[in-house]
């Protein structure tokens, strides 16, 4: 008897998690039209919040999307008592789109994209969010523009039939290699970790953290991490 109630006890929460996951297509034909709405009346892509939303909750699936309404990995306190999690809930899932929006305009560091960029630069509102600290992963907002891409997102951004894309700056590999050697330095006969320290704006402390150091004794030829 009771084996037979568990066995229908874990039929149920089985049918209720099917019932709750859906494709990436159903979950944009679900919330396209809420996106939309914030978009006209914040100017932020459509497209982005949706992609952001899709990355975020798996579409909808995520524990967090299924317990807490949270699609946007907002972290904050919750009261459910289902999962233990450091993230917010909501009482829905329009609660969780209005949170994020409320998120990009409560912080300093997004203020500047919603004077720069229009509702058609999804790349730019990419590369702006990942670049205002929302996520940690360098590669976050090429993600999302992915999803944007593979998902045709862009046609909901309601662009104008002339619209042109701002050209995509081309990084060029002699820059790369710039950067690259701008963030190390070569030991020179005669450097100490406190010279090179002191040439590069940081501390001799801190060049040993960052570089594994256990002692101050350095060798010409020797590469640091700035």
């Amino acid at each position: 008897m009771i084996k037979s109630i568990l066995l229908v006890w874990v039929s149920v929460i089985a049918i209720n998690f099917i019932a709750k996951a859906q494709t990436t297509a159903e979950y944009i034909a679900e919330n396209v039209e809420y996106a939309q709405t914030l978009m006209r009346e914040h100017k932020v892509p459509a497209s982005v919040i949706l992609a952001v939303a899709i990355h975020e909750s798996a579409s909808g699936t995520s524990k967090i999307a299924r317990y807490l309404n949270n699609h946007f990995g907002i972290k904050g306190a919750n009261s459910n008592t289902e999962i233990r999690s450091s993230y917010r809930d909501y009482p829905s899932v329009r609660e969780s789109y209005d949170s994020f929006l409320e998120f990009l305009k409560s912080r300093s560091s997004f203020e500047a994209l919603f004077v720069k960029y229009d509702q058609f630069d999804y790349r730019n509102w990419a590369r702006g969010i990942q670049r205002g600290g929302y996520a940690r992963s360098r590669t976050w907002a090429s993600q999302i523009i992915g999803i944007i891409k593979r998902n045709d997102l862009t046609q909901y951004d309601e662009r104008p039939d002339d619209y042109v894309e701002p050209a995509t700056p081309v990084v060029s590999s002699k820059s790369r290699s710039a950067r690259k050697s701008a963030s190390a330095y070569t030991v020179k006969k005669g450097d100490s970790l406190n010279k090179i320290a002191k040439l590069k704006g940081t501390t001799a402390s801190a060049l040993m953290k960052k570089n594994g150091l256990k002692g101050s004794a350095l060798k010409p030829g020797q590469k640091l991490k700035l």
